[in-house]
């Protein structure tokens, strides 16, 4: 009698346990292997920097002049991607997203060259007089998202950041390698990136518009084809926070 009780018991809290215990699959690989692009090593960084208001127009100046010494470089394995001033989000803010030819081994050799580049360094001094803060994250890009490569304007651009569910990125990847082909037929899909250093499971879309309406109208069109409802649906749980910036490319950005 004994030994039937406390059989019962065992199976009684075994039970009690799994109620709150949440069971998660066993996974053999990191997230950013699964979900990177494998035909290519590049490595993304994102830069924000919010300017002083007054100062936004020498900053903008003084970028022009030096990011392309840097970016035309055959001496630095990386490349200016984009580089924007922000329209419509957070204001009097610069973006710039580099691409790192070789990953994490490709940017540890540019900035140890350009802390040796004198120029470099006098930039990065008078630069810094003009900011108010500034925050950079490290990203991988998704491998069923569009390569960003150079592209003539006038366009704006969107950069929209998913701030994700611990877990779930995943899951975010699996929707969206079947979303994405919905936003394909006006070439308005740039990139897709995801986080690995500075605030994690952040998520970043760019997008490329004529205008502000015609991103209106390509949005819109997009609920009448079927099964973008149902994958906007399984996604939205998955998001904690969100944010959409307008973007203005400046004149040595590589897409205009």
């Amino acid at each position: 009698r004994g030994l039937g009780s406390s059989a019962r018991r065992a199976r009684e809290e075994s039970w009690l346990k799994s109620l709150f215990v949440r069971k998660v699959d066993p996974r053999k690989d990191a997230h950013s292997n699964l979900l990177a692009k494998r035909e290519t090593s590049s490595l993304y960084k994102l830069q924000f920097h919010n300017v002083k208001p007054e100062c936004l127009e020498a900053y903008n100046k003084l970028c022009q002049e030096v990011l392309p010494k840097i970016h035309e470089e055959k001496h630095y394995p990386c490349a200016l991607v984009g580089t924007w001033n922000t329209w419509y989000g957070e204001q009097d803010q610069a973006v710039h997203l580099w691409r790192y030819e070789g990953g994490y081994p490709a940017l540890n050799e540019v900035m140890s060259k350009l802390r040796q580049n004198k120029e470099f360094t006098e930039f990065r001094k008078e630069r810094g007089n003009m900011l108010l803060s500034r925050k950079n994250q490290l990203l991988l890009e998704f491998s069923f998202w569009n390569e960003p490569v150079p592209r003539d304007g006038p366009n704006i651009y969107e950069l929209r950041s998913y701030q994700l569910r611990p877990g779930t990125m995943i899951e975010w990847g699996n929707y969206w390698a079947r979303a994405i082909r919905f936003r394909q037929d006006s070439n308005e899909a740039v990139g897709g990136f995801f986080s690995q250093i500075g605030q994690l499971y952040m998520v970043h879309h760019l997008w490329a518009y004529k205008d502000l309406q015609t991103r209106e109208d390509i949005r819109n069109a997009a609920w009448h084809k079927p099964g973008w409802d149902e994958l906007v649906y399984y996604t939205v749980p998955l998001i904690q926070e969100m944010e959409s910036r307008i973007m203005i490319p400046l004149k040595i950005s590589p897409l205009q």
